[in-house]
Order: structure tokens, then sequence, then C-alpha cells
């Protein structure tokens, strides 16, 4: 499985069944990992994005990684970190603790990346990965790097972080191409919103900031392709930072240790609480770009696929205490760097 990297030349049709593409491939591997938890042979917590996949694949697959752009996701962009380019296999080696991963078993399999490749590994102290895309994308335009994204996404509950505000106004500041992704899921863990913040709308924290703001309904799929398609196109060509809120219901617990039982009932049945994968059916099927048994076709393709990966994952190494070298990799890569500046 690879990712069409660069959509940015794509018709609206085609970006869409891409962002579609890539919807299903987040929600399929996410049922199959939750049912791997459940059996225990997950180490760990698991945290899924149902209910948030068209807004976080809709930005994910419209960044061109292969031109240099980032992608910091956090746990519930599963779906946006795999239209970047994040391998299904690599996926699947994390969360099963296979030493072939790219984080080789050692670290939570929540807390991955691959930097080199534009994926920063996601930091738990909500707010703080934004300044490090901001960082990146300073240091990218120091090497002349001027055509290039950095986008980053926060829930509701991490706008009220310190970290993000500070991180906000300094993207403002230095007028840098970065595409803030807010998922308003109206719970913070188990505070609803009205608890978290006072403002009508998140949106209107961009206008304190002098950042460009976006408001749309996330479960919406062609209301997400569409308006990170815009936000992404004017970061780019230097219109400074944009800010897209996007208002849904996580349509699951906080972890698949939460039962969510503070969810009020009548909120599932709300506009918000629909689903936007059974949205996107329907607006794939209204304008005619998919048939129903083209769905079904793709779906069972996909999920075919996963449990192969899963498969493969589960059968791997693991890493051993008496032989794996437990040095931080980045520190490695320093002693060995430095050690060839003595040697020269």
């Amino acid at each position: 499985m690879t990712a069409a990297k660069d959509n940015t030349g794509l018709s609206l049709k085609d970006a869409y069944l891409d962002t579609f593409k890539w919807m299903l491939y987040g929600r399929f591997f996410e049922d199959k990992i939750a049912a791997l938890y459940r059996a225990g042979k997950i180490v760990g917590g698991v945290y899924l994005g149902r209910g948030q996949e068209a807004f976080s694949a809709a930005m994910g697959a419209q960044l061109d990684q292969s031109g240099g752009d980032v992608f910091a996701g956090l746990i519930r962009d599963q779906a946006g970190r795999m239209a970047f380019g994040e391998d299904l296999i690599d996926s699947a080696r994390t969360y099963l603790g296979s030493v072939k991963g790219p984080m080789k078993g050692r670290d939570g399999n929540i807390h991955r990346g691959l930097p080199a490749q534009g994926m920063p590994a996601m930091i738990s102290h909500l707010g703080s990965l934004i300044s490090v895309v901001n960082g990146t994308l300073i240091a990218k335009r120091h090497r002349g790097e001027t055509d290039c994204v950095g986008a980053a996404t926060i829930g509701d509950g991490g706008t009220s972080t310190g970290a993000f505000h500070e991180a906000l106004n300094q993207a403002a500041i230095e007028k840098l191409p970065l595409v803030m992704a807010v998922a308003n899921n109206q719970y913070a863990y188990s505070t609803a919103a009205d608890r978290q913040f006072a403002c009508e709308d998140l949106v209107d924290r961009a206008v304190g900031y002098g950042v460009a703001g976006y408001s749309i309904d996330a479960t919406d799929p062609m209301a997400c392709v569409e308006t990170f398609r815009e936000a992404i196109a004017k970061a780019r060509r230097g219109e400074g930072p944009q800010m897209v809120v996007g208002k849904l219901l996580r349509l699951a617990g906080h972890g698949e240790h939460d039962d969510a039982k503070y969810v009020a009932d009548t909120a599932k049945h709300e506009h918000h609480g629909r689903d936007c994968i059974e949205v996107a059916k329907e607006q794939l099927v209204a304008k005619g770009w998919m048939i129903e048994h083209q769905i079904t076709e793709l779906a069972e393709s996909i999920v075919a696929e996963i449990d192969a990966a899963t498969t493969q994952a589960q059968s791997e190494p693991k890493p051993s205490p008496l032989k794996e070298n437990w040095q931080p990799i980045a520190s490695k890569h320093l002693m060995e760097a430095e050690q060839g500046w003595r040697n020269a």
C-alpha cells in the first residue's frame, strides 16, 4: 500500500475518491486493532479515530510528502497518517511491537513517526507538537525550501493548553505555512465543550492571532476535502497559517478502555453524531462517482490487505532485552557522526 503523495493537481472528484479510500483504510485498520486489543494481542492503549476519518484523511491526502510537506498527527489520525504516507505494514508493526517497525518495538504504539519522511513522532503533551512543526518549517525556510506546508492536528481540549497558543502565535508572527486542524469532537476525554471554552466557535481563536480560520461540519467529507484544498493552497502560496475547525462527535470512548457513559445519548442522534463514512457513501452514490457494489468491493479488498498485514506483523519477532541495543536511535546516530568527525 502506497499513498498518492501529491493531490494538488487532482480534480475535486479524484481528490474525494482518494480521501474516501483512506477513510476506509483508517476505519477498518482500527477495527482490526481494537479486536486484537480486546484479544490481549496489543500492549498499551488503543485510541480510535472513529468519526474523525473524513477530517483527518482530507488533510493528509492533500499534502505532498515527496515535496517536503510535514504531517504531525495525534492519536485519532490513523486515516490521515496513512493518507500522507505511513505504510500499512508499519502501522501494524508498531501496534504489535514488531522489531521491524519504525519504532523497533521500543516505544508505545501511538508515539511513532518517521521525521526524515515528514512525520514527527507524536508528543503526549498536547500542543507541543505544533512548535515542532513550526521549527521544521523555519529550518526549511533557512534552507531555501519555500514550497512546503506543515500540518498539525489537535483536539478541542488541546486548544486550551499554553503550548497551543504559543505555537499559533509564533506561526502567525513568522507567517509560517502551517495548516492547523482542530477536531472539535465535543469532549476533552470526558469534559464537555461547555466546560472547556466560552467562545461560540473555536475558530474565533484564530482571529485573535491574525490567522485565517474556517469552521466546517467535519461529518461532511465533501466540506472537509474542499476546505483543506483551499487552506493548504493558501498556506503554500505564502498567505500564512490557516486554521480549520471541524465539528463532529467522537464515535467511541476516549480509548478502548473507556465506555464513554458521559456522552449524552441525545448527542449521538444529533447532526454531528453522524458517521462520516456513511455520509461519504451517500455522497458518492448521489454524485454517480461510485456505485454500491464498487464501494463493497473496495472495502473487501482493504480488509483483506489489513488482515494480511496484521498477520505478518504478529509473526515477526519482538525486541529481545538480551540482544537489543536500547540506546536511543537519535543518540546513536549522533555518536556515530561525532566519531566520524574525530576520525576525519
